[in-house]
């Protein structure tokens, strides 16, 4: 059987519209979401002997990876192709130069830049396959990812106006984060906007992004009063229903400090779950900083120069502030 799968970052909006436009390009059978603590379990889910030889191809993309997890990335990938399975990984996350050689030599396709989101390169390397409406969907994946200035980016954003694209774009990201508990919906949702239709043809999704802006709200007012400061951070628990990617922008923005974290407790592997923003003040690459010391302290972590995340060991959290907190000074 010959079929096409696709695996996705589900956290955020280039992930999932990357997503949307592998399927509405390949017509990919198969897609997963996940988030960057499971992509190892859900990437060696498709090297499993039943699922093996469903795919003749396979699309990885959105799926920045750490220290910890790359071994494992190359191996399963290494599986893939050697079952004659095409393997196309596309990200724009920090790559190691030797993980970048590596895939190459064992024949995985790589579309790779740090210069422009997921949903751009995908776009621009397969527009011919797509509809011209399909560059809506880059256009939202760069804004939300705030690399709507980049060079191919801002060409494409230029298409649409301003307002109607963040309006929409917005709104897309608010589904996506009030639904990351429903990989269902999220699903339904990468179905139905493959079909170059915009987010406001979502059925109720006007409703869910005004709730899930209402929790924000909410919880800004919660733990306002619970914010610690150091020399550069300013950092709090979520102990609330909602991700910490969801608050930590307002932390950052309420407080005097070049970084703000948010961190949230995942029982299940006892560790706590970061969301990392700097302002313009901050002249350090975050992504690499968090990827080196998150993986000495035995967690993982990494993404881009001023917004990244990681899993820290719960009795790691101090020593990770205290070493990030002096990085920099």
């Amino acid at each position: 059987m010959s079929a096409t799968a696709c695996l996705s970052h589900k956290e955020d909006v280039d992930g999932v519209v990357s997503a949307v436009l592998i399927k509405a390009a390949f017509e990919a059978d198969t897609v997963v979401l996940t988030d960057y603590q499971n992509i190892i379990s859900k990437l060696d889910g498709f090297s499993s002997p039943d699922l093996l030889p469903k795919f003749n191809r396979i699309f990885v993309s959105d799926l920045g990876l750490s220290k910890k997890n790359e071994g494992e990335f190359v191996e399963i990938l290494g599986k893939l192709v050697s079952a004659n399975t095409k393997v196309v990984y596309i990200d724009h996350h920090d790559l190691s130069a030797d993980v970048a050689s590596l895939l190459k030599k064992m024949g995985v396709l790589l579309i790779h830049s740090v210069d422009e989101c997921s949903s751009v390169q995908i776009y621009q390397k397969f527009k011919k396959r797509l509809l011209p409406h399909a560059a809506f969907f880059a256009a939202a994946g760069s804004l939300t990812d705030y690399m709507d200035t980049r060079p191919i980016a801002s060409a494409i954003v230029s298409r649409y106006d301003r307002q109607f694209l963040m309006l929409e774009s917005t709104v897309l990201s608010y589904i996506i984060s009030a639904k990351q508990n429903d990989d269902e919906f999220l699903i339904d949702l990468v179905n139905f906007l493959s079909e170059m239709k915009y987010p406001h043809d979502i059925k109720g999704g006007f409703c869910i992004a005004e709730k899930y802006a209402q929790k924000v709200s909410e919880a800004i007012k919660k733990i306002e009063g619970s914010i610690t400061r150091t020399k550069n951070i300013a950092y709090v628990q979520n102990n609330l229903a909602l991700s910490a990617s969801g608050i930590v922008n307002f932390v950052l923005g309420t407080s005097d400090r070049q970084v703000a974290i948010v961190y949230k407790l995942k029982q299940e592997v006892d560790s706590y779950v970061l969301s990392i923003r700097g302002n313009k003040s901050c002249r350090v690459h975050l992504g690499r900083t968090v990827n080196r010391i998150s993986s000495e302290l035995g967690g993982s972590g990494g993404g881009h120069d001023m917004a990244c995340g990681a899993l820290i060991p719960r009795d790691k959290l101090d020593q990770f502030i205290r070493i990030l907190d002096n990085h920099l000074a």
